[in-house]
């Protein structure tokens, strides 16, 4: 199998993953605030992947490439998560996963701006129907008359985080074609570690042993663990595929999302997510056939 067609299948499933991890977050994020629940996140996944670092051999960067992989690696797990996160306070998971879709179509602006990516007429019509899904989501919670401030700054949180997520995508790939995916995942990700402290810090995480139940600890070990997994996923897809078109995969993950969250958390799956949810996976066969 071609490296294109492993990145697609790591793409697919990277989608798959971010969509459990909303609904596990959605379920745990009330438990323990949403920069914390970051910390905790990556935290477990950085001791996943040290054994892996360790057996490979430590990553080396040049002195200029230090200071970019952190700082992208703060943005995507550290500003991105906890914007995530903090979304999740405020609405259903189904609905947070669908803004965050937005995620290819600004990587898409990004791309054509930057001329790293050449735009495509097919990949922007897909992108442009699944946005249209999320417009339909979204439309629907304000003609309910459920907008108020706590939904809208929920909607504003998710929206954030997709378009920090598309600056990384867009940025990673110099760094990616240098260095093995491993050690850019791995150096990325202690950095955030790092960032998120003090985030988590200054919600008084450190103050005592933070009340969380048993499920919610089995909600963080599985976002951590399947974040670990998940991330190196992407960062293969981003190395071996334009990155426009490995996050048309995000698409996935609403559908994951609304699907979990009314099968674990009895949220409602209104007609409006549904039309937005086959609009977000028509744009995706569009964008991709």
């Amino acid at each position: 199998m071609t490296p294109y067609r492993l990145a697609i299948l790591a793409a697919v499933g990277t989608g798959i993953q971010v969509g459990g991890a909303i609904v596990a977050t959605r379920f745990a994020v009330g438990q323990v605030g949403p920069g914390s629940l970051a910390l905790l996140r990556y935290a477990v996944g950085c001791l996943c992947l040290a054994p892996l670092v360790l057996a490979s051999g430590l990553p080396r960067f040049r002195a200029r490439d230090v200071a970019p992989v952190a700082i992208l690696g703060i943005l995507q797990f550290g500003v991105l998560v906890a914007l995530l996160n903090l979304s999740l306070q405020y609405i259903p998971a189904a609905r947070a996963g669908l803004l965050f879709a937005t995620f290819p179509l600004l990587t898409l602006v990004l791309g054509a701006a930057t001329r790293r990516e050449p735009p495509s007429a097919r990949v922007a019509l897909g992108v442009a129907v699944s946005v249209l899904g999320v417009g339909l989501t979204l439309g629907e919670g304000a003609v309910a008359g459920v907008g108020g401030p706590g939904e809208w700054l929920g909607a504003a949180a998710a929206l954030g985080a997709a378009l920090t997520g598309a600056v990384c995508s867009v940025l990673y790939r110099p760094y990616l074609e240098r260095y093995p995916t491993l050690s850019v995942g791995f150096a990325a990700m202690a950095a955030s570690v790092g960032f998120l402290a003090l985030v988590a810090a200054g919600e008084g995480l450190f103050d005592g042993w933070p009340q969380v139940d048993l499920a919610g600890w089995a909600a963080i070990l599985f976002i951590g663990l399947s974040s670990a997994v998940g991330y190196l996923w992407w960062l293969f897809a981003l190395r071996h595929a334009p990155p426009t078109r490995v996050t048309m995969f995000l698409g996935l993950s609403p559908v994951t999302a609304a699907l979990l969250g009314t099968l674990v958390l009895g949220e409602p799956l209104t007609a409006g997510a549904v039309a937005g949810l086959v609009l977000v996976v028509t744009g995706l066969g569009v964008a991709l056939r």
